[in-house]
């Protein structure tokens, strides 16, 4: 898993620097953080299992998820804690009013989705770009970067609750109302960087990162600010406002998914033709729903180790036809050529590693 560039080590640290964080919280208040801690976990899991399930047609490699969390929660805080302290010095009036607004509505959006947005950045270097083949992947890194550094966050905050009742409103407020608030900013940037990458020229991609960005900074502008503004504001711009940008991106982050799937299908044909897969095969590794029906069939019937092998195989199919749809759509560098070489022969070499294939050769998935 080196080869996708989310060394072990690194993961470890980050994982060390935000767990002391998180100790050190604790040490100033004990009450408080450990009930954040229980209920950030609780609310960051389940916003992790719904991009996790978004991941699930061609899921990304375990160690970029670790490192993407771990990125928010330790480089991205740590980034953002030093940063807004300079700047609030840096921009400090001596008014208290006005310093607060400045550091909520304008210093903490620009800083923030800078620390988050800059994972992304990250993603587009080395082997790691292999791994960025559509806007899920974008949504997804984005996503978990953005839980990874909202976790923290909430912690923090309910922690900081002067007492057991502060705490439980606060927890309310950002776990009940706001959970997906971070991802939902940073999908702005996620947004841009996707497109970003489908650019050729230096000028195209660099707008249309800073268009993403300007618009997650936009998204946390207005948040923090309607909660400077009183509860009034805040739930007016919620619900006529921060509700349908979410149930905007939860239709985008759909259809891209569903995107995946016509692009896998669209590219069996060639590969039925170039006999790197077989006409049965084609049946059903073009759907999430056919090809999990034929990996619990190999299942049942030779064990789960042989339907691992087949799992793998299937998903090495998805990673050769996601390079084979850029190559087809303009993309003519020799870097994706020599990976169009390198996804084949991982093809045939995951066929090679389930045997069960043969004897599956047969299998076709039923006729809709």
């Amino acid at each position: 898993m080196r080869k996708v560039g989310a060394p072990l080590g690194v993961i470890i640290a980050m994982g060390v620097v935000a767990a002391l964080a998180v100790i050190l919280l604790t040490a100033v208040n004990p009450v408080g953080t450990s009930i954040g801690f229980v209920l950030a976990t609780a609310a960051v899991a389940v916003v992790l299992m719904a991009y996790l399930w978004l991941d699930r047609f061609e899921p990304e490699p375990t160690r970029l998820l670790l490192l993407a969390f771990g990125w928010g929660a330790s480089v991205a805080v740590v980034v953002s804690v030093a940063l807004e302290l300079a700047f609030g010095k840096l921009l400090a009036t001596g008014q208290a009013a006005t310093d607060d607004f400045v550091a909520i509505t304008i210093v903490a959006p620009l800083v923030e989705e800078a620390a988050k947005g800059a994972f992304l950045l990250i993603m587009l270097t080395g082997r790691r770009r292999n791994e960025v083949n559509s806007l899920t992947d974008c949504l997804v890194y984005a996503g978990i970067t953005a839980a990874g550094f909202a976790w923290f966050e909430n912690i923090g905050y309910i922690g900081g609750g002067e007492s057991l009742g502060g705490s439980l409103a606060t927890a309310g407020l950002r776990l009940v109302m706001g959970p997906f608030a971070h991802p939902l900013f940073t999908t702005a940037t996620a947004i841009g960087v996707y497109f970003a990458s489908q650019r050729r020229g230096t000028f195209g991609k660099v707008g249309c990162v800073l268009l993403g960005y300007a618009g997650a900074v936009l998204l946390h502008a207005l948040w923090n600010g309607s909660s400077f503004f009183g509860i009034e504001a805040y739930l007016l711009v919620y619900f006529l406002w921060m509700v349908p940008v979410f149930a905007l991106a939860i239709v985008l982050a759909v259809t891209s998914r569903r995107r995946e799937q016509r692009v896998v299908a669209a590219k069996l044909p060639g590969m039925v033709a170039a006999g790197v897969v077989t006409p049965n095969e084609a049946t059903w590794l073009g759907s999430l729903r056919e090809r999990r029906r034929a990996i619990d069939e190999v299942a049942r019937f030779a064990g789960k180790p042989a339907a691992k092998g087949v799992r793998h195989f299937a998903l090495q199919v998805v990673e050769l036809a996601f390079v084979r749809d850029r190559i087809d759509r303009g993309a003519h560098d020799e870097r994706l050529r020599a990976l169009l070489t390198e996804e084949t022969y991982g093809v045939y070499a995951a066929r090679a590693s389930a045997p069960v294939l043969q004897y599956f050769g047969a299998y076709r998935a039923p006729a809709r």
